[in-house]
Order: structure tokens, then sequence, then C-alpha cells
């Protein structure tokens, strides 16, 4: 993929208050790839009500499953393929279908999901169903209208923050309290 002259691969997208789409607004989306084909990320703030052991009794149901799994959320990812599931997690183990990202991995097999349940897979994760995908220069109109700030990622707020911090902290990297801005949007 060619690089598009300002990447923002590795960052996060924060949306602004006056976002209206009810997939980004009050969202913190972590950028996988941007290149001049267009952009996929993960929103890692907003919890879909599912959880692990609802997403493997599906899967798996004659699976014994851990108390432990009915308290690891499942995040939607985005609105893009919303049936499928994405786990990032720190570089390390390889599953079956793993790449590496920005230093990261992503797997979207099911072995990771059954290594987490039973304490084997990795210790920092984000499980989400679906992702955000944007056309070639979709992106960067939606920048130009200022609909995101962006900052690079930080996998402290990726990880080990809780979900409900996580936009309030990626905004404040950037010295920004969401709550002070205006929800009108416009150009100087």
């Amino acid at each position: 993929m060619n690089e598009v002259a300002h990447s923002l691969k590795h960052h996060f997208l924060i949306a602004m208050p006056h976002m209206a789409d009810p997939n980004f607004a009050h969202s913190v989306t972590y950028l996988l790839d941007h290149s001049e084909q267009g952009a996929m990320g993960l929103v890692i703030n907003k919890p879909n009500g599912l959880n692990l052991a609802d997403v493997l009794s599906q899967l798996r149901p004659d699976t014994e499953l851990s108390p432990l799994c009915q308290s690891l959320p499942i995040f939607s990812g985005g609105p893009v393929q919303t049936d499928r599931g994405f786990v990032l997690h720190p570089a390390g183990p390889q599953y079956q279908a793993t790449v590496e990202v920005n230093g990261l991995s992503l797997s979207t097999s099911q072995d990771i999901l059954l290594a987490i349940a039973d304490g084997s897979g990795p210790q920092k994760y984000l499980i989400t169903l679906g992702y955000a995908g944007w056309e070639a220069g979709q992106l960067e109109a939606e920048l130009a209208d200022n609909a995101w700030l962006t900052c690079p990622a930080d996998e402290n707020i990726l990880f080990d923050l809780p979900y409900d911090q996580r936009l309030s902290a990626a905004a404040a990297s950037l010295g920004v309290n969401l709550s002070l801005l205006t929800s009108q949007a416009g150009h100087a």
C-alpha cells in the first residue's frame, strides 16, 4: 500500500462533539492502516453489550467456559463486517490468523479467543466485532470538515484504561477537554 503524505497509521481518531454518526459519536478509533487506498480502524471505547462468553457460546457451544469470560467485554469496532471478530493485542504469540500492525498484533481466528478464555492468551487485548473503514479520500475529507482530532496512539490508553476513560484520555494527550468544546463546527 502506498503511504499518504501524512499517514495516520497508529494514531487515534477522536470524534468531535458535533459528530452525528451514531457509530462514531463520542468515540475514539485506533487506526490500523491509512494509505491512499483508504483507512481501517477499530473503535476502542464502545462496548456492544456482549461478552466473551456470549461469543464463545455461539462459536463453540460445547466448550466449558470460565466465569471470567462473562466479564470480558466485546466492543463495537465499527459498522463494517459486524459479524467478524478482531482482537488487537501486543506483539507476541502468533495465532492462526495474526498480522503485525504498527508494532501490535491483530488476530482474527477463533484460537485467540479460546486462549484468552483459558488464560493462555495475551494478557492485554481488545476484542471487537466489526471495524471502521474509509474509502480513498473519505477520511481526509472528514478531517477537513473538523469531524476528528488526531493524536499518536498510546498503548496505555488502548489496553490499560477502562473503556469509559479512553476518549477523554486521548483528547487530554492533546491538551483538549472535549466537554469544553462546542458542538458547532466551522472554519475560520
